[in-house]
């Protein structure tokens, strides 16, 4: 039975260097969450209001820098572990598989193109607060009105999470039904559905969602295990 699952999961058709490319990817991905760790505990989680994110951003910009190069190529790296999942499981949903890798992508588009661009800016204008005096921080003040706003809205865990997890989740659910390994389905189901919760507990609290933590945990675990199968399934083929 085992050695009949095996032998499925490796029937994939999909090219080998496909599936190294996204186990390599996932692999790195998981290292890049665990090198952000200790930046994110060094920052500590941002206020909210433009005014106490720019007085917040007069120190630790050094580890916030590393955090943005960090959190950038690990979004990127995505895509090649999206590309290869989507490769490996099409045969068993492809319709499901479909919608979770675009929920992927969705994040990464989102991530790239909303949130670390304000990230980005608060971190500049909080470079900046830090050397000026009187009329200049007010003037800095009114232009992180805009950044702060963005980062302080409802929709920011929606972009940042709920998108990512309804693509872990999806792709968990059809791994299930897969022979690509069941304890990697059943972190992926557990992630996915982690990180939904913590949206809805962000949007009950309007405070900082605590089960967040626990699913960045998940993702790496689940980013890990990935990364190994998809390994494995090119050494197979």
């Amino acid at each position: 039975m085992i050695a009949t699952r095996a032998a499925g999961a490796a029937d994939t058709g999909a090219p080998s260097w496909i599936l190294r490319t996204g186990g390599i990817a996932a692999l790195l991905l998981a290292a890049g969450y665990v090198a952000t760790l200790p930046l994110f505990a060094i920052v500590g989680a941002p206020p909210e209001g433009a005014s106490a994110r720019l007085q917040y951003h007069v120190t630790g910009a050094t580890a916030w820098w590393g955090i943005v190069v960090l959190s950038v190529l690990t979004d990127l790296l995505f895509v090649p572990v999206s590309v290869a999942l989507y490769a490996a499981l099409r045969r068993w949903n492809q319709p499901a598989m479909l919608l979770a890798t675009a929920f992927t992508l969705i994040f990464v588009v989102l991530d790239l193109a909303v949130l670390w661009p304000a990230k980005v800016s608060m971190i500049t204008l909080g470079e900046a607060y830090a050397t000026a005096t009187g009329e200049q921080r007010a003037l800095l003040v009114g232009a992180a009105g805009y950044p702060s706003a963005v980062l302080d809205s409802i929709l920011t865990p929606v972009y940042s999470i709920l998108t990512l997890a309804i693509g872990i989740l999806g792709t968990g659910l059809v791994m299930l039904r897969s022979g690509f390994g069941r304890a990697t389905a059943i972190v992926g189901v557990a992630t996915g559905a982690t990180g939904i919760v913590s949206v809805v507990e962000a949007i009950l609290t309007g405070t900082f969602p605590v089960l967040v933590v626990g699913a960045s945990l998940l993702t790496i675990v689940w980013l890990v295990l990935v990364g190994r199968g998809l390994v494995r399934l090119s050494a197979q083929k």
